[in-house]
């Protein structure tokens, strides 16, 4: 699945570098791959952003999961882009709306459904004008996403829906579903 969101990568024309934070032991197939940095993956999300965030020198960053292997070289552009024409903006994620009814549950009980015309699934990738990134890593590191921090700092947060399937994969079943899906297109 790296190798996959890496080929994307490798196609978006803003990309300049690519920068894996990598689980010790796990380098395996990495080393030497053509614009590619490595570094220690850390104990939490945020550590790991971190230790990347460090090789990074650019303007802006994109995080990405490999867990989102559906990623496209169009959809990184669009959503620098995006983010370039904002100049208030510091940051904008891959999202899509929730289309399924959604319960918020206490201790096994449902407590309330949410309304969810205004629910939007958050992905990968998501850009950030570095040094906000930067300054948001130095509040804490207990996230699910990177603009959760942006978000908690006052920070401005744009959505882009990227149209086309960007599934999770988190089950045999979604990595079944990526592979078809992968076969009918190119990176």
């Amino acid at each position: 699945m790296v190798s996959w969101s890496l080929d994307a990568c490798r196609a978006c024309g803003v990309v300049r570098a690519i920068v894996v934070a990598v689980p010790a032991g796990h380098e395996h197939g990495l080393d030497g791959v053509d614009r590619l940095v490595l570094v220690d993956g850390g104990s939490t999300r945020a550590e790991s952003v971190s230790n990347a965030l460090a090789e990074v020198g650019t303007e802006y960053v994109a995080i990405h999961d490999a867990a989102r292997p559906l990623l496209t070289a169009a959809l990184l552009e669009a959503l620098v882009a995006e983010l370039a024409a904002d100049p208030e903006a510091d940051g904008i994620i891959a999202a899509a709306p929730v289309h399924d009814t959604v319960k918020r549950v206490t201790e096994g009980r449902v407590e309330e459904t949410l309304d969810r015309s205004v629910l939007w699934g958050a992905q990968t990738p998501q850009v950030f004008r570095t040094s906000a990134l930067r300054n948001a890593l130095q509040a804490g590191d207990s996230i699910t996403d990177e603009a959760m921090l942006i978000e908690a700092a006052g920070g401005k947060v744009l959505l882009h829906d990227p149209g086309a399937p960007n599934l999770k994969v988190t089950t045999p079943i979604d990595l079944r579903v990526a592979e078809l899906l992968l076969a009918e297109r190119d990176i």
